[in-house]
């Protein structure tokens, strides 16, 4: 009898997980000043692992594990070599709510309204790809106006004609299937008069990149997860924010991205420019930062979280 019934178990998890969605990258906020979340780890990779397949499976653009691993082959990095998979983040100076983008982190974070007053807070976040040359994604605030499964591609005229250009001439519609490069899902956005979306790909190996037309690009996997999260009329918030800092115990955290020119196209740091938005974010904090170290990890900007600082103690004003 216990063995038919865990028979039956398992036959029925089996069946409900193979019907559930793609699973998403979720992490609870249980303080409302929470401002870290998650975890760096260090791998060892199997002889058939490229570095584009661990990025899509630790939940990384490609370009954002190749950052943190230099020397490593992103193709053939061999059996058992240890690489570090960076997964600690700090979260957007921003109000958290519905959809933030983050365009030099390369990173969509989604803050669920609680159904509850007794349910925890949580953020979802993904690696995207955003727009390239001409077509940056837009910084500032829109919101989810549709969303459509199995969507077509109406490229405009201006996407005709950069293709044609290339010898690649595209239909005026390409119909959904394997050779849409929105994928299966798409979140239409008010932002272009609804000429924006957060869609997937037919190319999960460009996830992390400048490559699209302004819209913002997911893995299929995450772009199913979040579909199936968010409404319509969700708030979508898109920034620039290469530098970010949080106090953790006493301690400065550093986390820094490489920025992006105008069009789109990951960039070295400017060095000074780096330095007073780390001055600006510390703000009117008392803090001792060791400046040569905090350098180093501006220049660096490999999205690796760092202590740069401690909290100064104040002497007390001596009695008069």
């Amino acid at each position: 009898m216990k063995t038919s019934a865990c028979a039956r178990y398992l036959v029925f998890f089996l069946v409900l997980t193979a019907t559930l969605p793609a699973a998403a990258t979720s992490f609870p906020l249980y303080n409302p000043n929470q401002t870290v979340f998650g975890a760096d780890r260090q791998i060892e990779t199997r002889y058939e692992d490229t570095l584009y397949d661990l990025a899509r499976r630790y939940s990384l653009g490609s370009e954002e594990l190749i950052r943190v691993n230099p020397g490593v082959d992103p193709w053939i990095p061999g059996a058992k070599q240890s690489i570090l998979v960076p997964g600690r983040m700090i979260l957007p100076k921003v109000p958290h709510e519905g959809i933030v983008v983050n365009l030099s982190e390369h990173r969509l974070y989604y803050f669920p309204k609680p159904k509850k007053k007794t349910d925890v807070p949580a953020v979802y976040t993904f690696p995207v790809s955003i727009g390239k040359m001409d077509w940056r994604t837009p910084i500032g605030v829109t919101k989810v106006i549709a969303k459509h499964k199995n969507p077509v591609w109406v490229p405009t005229a201006s996407v005709r004609a950069e293709h044609a250009a290339q010898g690649d001439k595209l239909p005026a519609v390409v119909p959904a299937g394997p050779d849409n490069p929105l994928g299966l899902f798409a979140l239409r956005l008010a932002a272009g008069d609804g000429t924006y979306m957060i869609h997937g790909t037919n190319n999960p190996i460009a996830v992390g990149l400048a490559v699209t037309h302004g819209c913002i690009r997911m893995y299929p996997e995450d772009i199913e997860a979040l579909f199936e999260l968010v409404p319509v009329g969700t708030p979508v918030r898109i920034i620039d924010e290469p530098v970010k800092v949080a106090w953790v115990d006493g301690e400065l955290l550093l986390e820094v991205h490489p920025p992006i020119d105008a069009e789109g196209k990951t960039i070295e740091p400017d060095l000074p420019t780096f330095e007073a938005l780390l001055e600006a974010a510390v703000g009117d904090s008392t803090v001792a930062i060791h400046w040569d170290y905090a350098r180093e990890v501006l220049q660096r900007a490999d999205g690796v979280l760092a202590t740069v600082g401690l909290e100064a103690e104040i002497e007390p004003n001596p009695a008069p």
